[in-house]
Order: C-alpha cells, then structure tokens, then sequence
C-alpha cells in the first residue's frame, strides 16, 4: 500500500446555510451530497424513519443517532490515521470499540487489498451541481476505487443500503469528470459496534445505474430548491 498524491484535491470550507449543508469549493457553493440524498427522500422512507422514531421514543432516537455519529467519527479518525501512516497498531491499551471497528476494517477490508492511495477525506465536486468529501479513493484489488467506511449498530442488508451505493456513486461520478478517471468501482467497509465486519462491493453495469439515478435525485433537488 502507498500514497500516491497523483491529483490535487481541492480545499474547501463546509458551512450551514438555512440548515443546509454546503461546501464553498472553487468559488462555488454546492450542497453535500448527504443534503440531496436527505431532500430526495422516498416518502416511504421518511415514514420509515418517522416509524422508527415513534417506536423508540424520540429522544431515545435523538441519544442513539448522536452516539452513532460520535462512534462513527472516531472510527474514521482512527481509518484516517492509519491510511496516513499515522497510526501505531501495536499501541497497547486502546481497546476501545471504535478502535476494534476500525481494526476489523483495516484487516479485513484494507490490508493486502489497498494497493494505492490516492487521497483520503478528499473533496471531490461535480462543477454547477454538488460536492463531497470521499472517506478513501485509490487502487482496490487493481480497480480504481472509491472506499467508504461505515460503522452500525447491527449487520445490514444489501437492500438497505441504497444510499450507501448512491453516495459512492456520486463521488466516483464526480472524479471521472473533473479528473478524467474511470472509476467503475465502489467498496463500502462496514463494521457494527459488535465488530462484526461486512463489505459491498458496487461496479460496472450496478455503479453506472446508480450513478443515473443519482444525477436524477440531483435534479429533483434543484427542482425542489426553485419550486421553494
């Protein structure tokens, strides 16, 4: 595994506007995007999670969200790290549960499988249309690849994971434009909080359709966005 810094990557400021996430980028304003996929929602996913909510309490789901987003940050920490050369594995006593997620990630989805970086946390942005920090883009299994990592509370379905495809979609998208690459894959590296690890792997004929359909939901978003 090396790093190879082969495209520059642009900086950029992330900010709130009107509750909206939004990445100033090359002079441009474009919404994340986590803020399409959250405006485009299916009806019927809105009251699924409404459900959900209604079922465990709203509060109760406001304290498991929050603890979810702070262990998932801390794993991703840790990925971050170790993609930088940054991190001691043989550190003693750092047994905490993100660590072990991010241990499982890293020897079963990464090690002997990662064979190039090209960046990581990087911004990516589709000109005129949105933007994105990808978690890892480089060489996978010989395939140039976007990586994503996720963490869960318990295993998932492929069917349940729709806007995981969706969102590495939208960055592999967004590179091939600016940088002319062709990424035809996307790997997404999850670990619950029982460390159990799972991976999916998106490509071809599969990635290029959910490509389409996210082009789509950009355009329902900007329809949205003028109809408001």
């Amino acid at each position: 595994m090396k790093f190879n810094a082969k495209f520059n990557y642009p900086s950029s400021v992330r900010a709130l506007y009107n509750g909206m996430r939004l990445y100033d980028v090359n002079n441009e304003k474009l919404p994340s995007v986590t803020t399409i996929l959250n405006e485009t929602q299916s009806e019927e996913k809105k009251a699924s999670l409404q459900a959900w909510k209604d079922r465990v309490g709203h509060k109760q789901a406001e304290l498991i969200s929050k603890e979810a987003t702070n262990r998932g940050s801390s794993m991703h920490d840790y990925l971050e790290k170790f993609l930088l050369g940054k991190l001691n594995l043989d550190l003693l006593g750092d047994n905490t549960r993100e660590r072990l997620m991010a241990d499982q990630i890293i020897e079963n989805g990464l090690r002997n499988k990662l064979d190039e970086i090209w960046g990581c946390e990087a911004t990516l942005y589709y000109p005129g249309k949105f933007a994105g920090a990808a978690d890892c883009i480089g060489v996978y299994e010989k395939k140039e690849t976007i990586i994503d990592f996720k963490q869960s509370n318990k295993p998932k379905k492929e069917e349940w994971i729709e806007d995981y495809y969706l969102q590495c979609a939208a960055y592999s998208l967004a590179h091939n434009v600016v940088y002319n690459t062709n990424i035809n894959q996307a790997v997404i590296l999850l670990c619950t909080k029982d460390i159990v690890f799972q991976r999916f792997i998106v490509d071809g004929d599969k990635l290029k359709m959910y490509q389409d359909k996210f082009l789509q939901k950009v355009e329902q978003y900007y329809a949205q966005r003028r109809a408001s």
